[in-house]
């Protein structure tokens, strides 16, 4: 078994460990690179909680200072307000310092076009290429830029989110919610959010004098989540990630509902407002098309990747998708993975129908999902793929990311990882045997000894 890599580089930017890979020296040079493709402009930076922020975060700066670039510091923000800032500013890009899912002693620079979108596989490739060269047009002392200061935002992208949705009608609904903010970006936005919807709003952390950030919820803080939607008698439940682009949605019971069911909820309910095409990534659950059918809409795959799901999405002119992380996506709002969004069509959802979560749930059917990973190298990645393949004779193959086999009631989905030498194996049935009978089918051919 390899050792995991403390250093990553893929196309939504490079993370690592702070004090082993991801060094001061490290982070100007990849900032300097950036700033080098850019352009000479106002680059805004934001940060999530991490421990590391300030220094990760004055590292960036001096590199983007040495290429010419005007740092905008936007101070702690949520990605998706910080990706819908960079667009409406008319920024020549962004810097996310923040470690989204990783522990506390990670963390990363995220690369933000002037689109307001991560950057596409060939766009951080050149900004690849550009770090490896180490050739960046340093500028003089005295063309040199002072910081600016712009905390925005969030307010910006709060006037956005909550101009998208019916403010009036989940006033009326006088909901409660309880949030996990994870002691992330989101602690302060998210509950102006609830507030100016007119809901009452409990959180895990209410009376705690220091909120330290937690990483990506896991069984435990969902618990205390659910514990606390019981004890307050709320109506819904929202964790989120410390980057506040994903959310998961807990029912009034205390529940917590699969990932994947954000991105179905979400759907559901943009076709309800209005009939169209769905994008969603060729990982997430078949769900989706199971609500897709309900309003006769077509849903198209893309790669796994938020900046794959919006290119695919502009293609096939949809407006709403995502992936089964959590991350839903309403382009018309705001065209990344928005945990804001989805919160907020979510209480529109509960309004508009009448209904709580769980009876929203209740809607879609349910199916099973499993998922393995197999090491393999990367020189083995082609012919493994060739070789699973080669398992279901006369099927139905999706190509769009590594290899699909779909039937009617279920998947498996085998492709490589972008940034460590795995094969990762995904498949959705009606329940875990049928799931798990098809992972191990792969298994049985390509595992060692096998």
């Amino acid at each position: 078994m390899p050792q995991p890599l403390s250093l990553k580089i893929g196309p939504s930017g490079v993370r690592g460990v702070i004090g082993e890979s991801l060094t001061p020296q490290l982070l100007t040079s990849f900032a300097a690179a950036f700033g080098t493709y850019c352009g000479a402009g106002p680059i805004l930076v934001g940060t999530d909680t991490r421990p590391s922020g300030e220094m990760v975060k004055q590292a960036a700066i001096a590199g983007l200072i040495s290429v010419g670039c005007i740092p905008v510091d936007a101070g702690v923000v949520p990605v998706p307000a910080l990706m819908f800032h960079v667009r409406e500013a008319g920024a020549f890009g962004g810097l996310f310092v923040g470690g989204s899912h990783g522990a506390l002693d990670w963390s990363a620079l995220r690369f933000i076009s002037s689109e307001g979108l991560t950057l596409r596989t060939n766009q951080a490739a050149e900004l690849t290429d550009l770090y490896h060269q180490g050739f960046y047009p340093r500028v003089r002392a005295r063309d040199m830029s002072e910081v600016r200061t712009d905390t925005t935002s969030s307010e910006r992208h709060l006037r956005a989110v909550t101009g998208a949705v019916d403010v009036e009608g989940i006033r009326a609904r006088g909901l409660t919610v309880a949030v996990d903010p994870r002691g992330g970006t989101a602690s302060g936005p998210t509950r102006r959010l609830l507030k100016a919807l007119g809901c009452e709003v409990a959180t895990v952390d209410a009376g705690t004098e220091t909120v330290y950030p937690k990483p990506e919820p896991d069984e435990a803080s969902l618990a205390e989540l659910g514990a606390l939607v019981r004890s307050s008698g709320a109506d819904v439940g929202f964790a989120q990630d410390l980057d506040a682009d994903r959310v998961v949605v807990m029912d009034e019971s205390g529940a917590a509902l699969d990932p994947e069911v954000t991105v179905v909820l979400v759907v559901q309910r943009w076709l309800e407002r209005q009939a169209g095409p769905v994008v969603v990534s060729v990982s997430t659950s078949r769900m989706v098309d199971d609500v897709a059918a309900r309003f006769a809409c077509p849903v198209h795959r893309s790669p796994v990747g938020e900046v794959h799901v919006i290119e695919t999405m502009k293609e096939h002119g949809a407006e709403v998708g995502g992936e089964g992380d959590g991350g839903a996506i309403a382009l018309p709002v705001n065209p990344c993975r928005d945990s804001f969004v989805s919160m907020a069509l979510v209480l529109e959802s509960m309004a508009v129908s009448g209904q709580p979560v769980s009876a929203l749930r209740a809607q879609v059917p349910s199916y099973s999902m499993v998922r393995e990973r197999l090491l393999c190298p990367a020189r083995d990645v082609a012919p493994s793929l060739r070789l699973i393949k080669s398992l279901f004779p006369g099927e139905r193959f999706d190509l769009t990311d590594g290899v699909k086999v779909t039937w009617p009631d279920r998947w498996l989905l085998a492709r490589s990882s972008a940034t460590e030498p795995w094969i990762r194996l995904e498949a959705e049935a009606p329940t875990e045997d049928d799931a798990r009978a098809l992972v191990n089918r792969v298994l049985e051919v390509l595992s060692p000894g096998a």
